[in-house]
């Protein structure tokens, strides 16, 4: 009877199912690995097969081609998780208090996304040096989503204030971007705070929440 027990949970765990799904996981996670140690340019179906410890044929079974992977990859690791079933309730959420809290914490889960994430820095670079179809189509993505959100939410509260959330939006996420890609590749302070240290990230996470009571107290309609 305990032979029988072992040999039925060998079956489920090593059965057709379980075996793709582990190889696709182990697909994706040698493009991490092959991404921290040459970047994309390191990339091509061979290497990653070989990372995968696979056949290449199953890569094209599973994700049609080298760029269909990669887009798995950065799907599974893009901080931007709203999903499209989760914007109506989000919206409806938000009008509770025109979309301050959410507009904080978008800012400060992309802060501490980046700062935590090499992967998610690297993939940034890459879509500022290259142009690349699947970042294109990942960018608008999170552009399509952000226009929902920003038409129902913020361009109603802010529509007479004379205050384009839009842009200072824009200015503010483009800050977080370039600060967490110079701490992470120069190690250097910037304007004086070494955000590489908890107190700097500390100072920046009050910053944002003081540039958005700023915003939100001339924008009140």
């Amino acid at each position: 009877m305990r032979q029988e027990t072992i040999y039925m949970a060998r079956k489920v765990t090593d059965g057709p199912y379980r075996n793709k799904q582990r190889t696709i996981a182990n697909f994706i996670k040698a493009v991490g690995q092959i991404l921290q140690e040459d970047g994309f340019s390191g990339l091509n179906v061979s290497r990653v097969a070989e990372q995968a410890k696979a056949d290449r044929k199953l890569l094209y079974n599973y994700f049609g081609s080298l760029d269909g992977l990669i887009k798995e990859y950065l799907n599974s690791r893009d901080y931007w998780k709203i999903a499209p079933d989760d914007i109506e309730g989000l919206i409806k959420k938000s009008k509770k208090d025109s979309g301050k809290a959410l507009a904080y914490h978008v800012l400060e889960d992309q802060f501490e996304s980046l700062m935590a994430n090499e992967e998610m820095r690297r993939i940034i670079n890459w879509g500022l040096s290259e142009k690349a179809p699947v970042l294109k189509e990942l960018d608008l993505k999170r552009e399509n989503t952000g226009e929902e959100i920003l038409k129902a939410v913020f361009d109603e509260h802010f529509k007479d204030s004379g205050i384009n959330f839009r842009a200072v939006y824009g200015l503010l996420m483009g800050g977080v971007y370039y600060l967490t890609l110079h701490a992470n590749m120069q190690e250097n302070p910037f304007c004086g705070i070494d955000i590489k240290q908890p107190e700097g990230q500390e100072e920046i996470r009050k910053a944002i929440r003081q540039l958005l009571d700023l915003i939100y107290s001339y924008g009140i309609s």
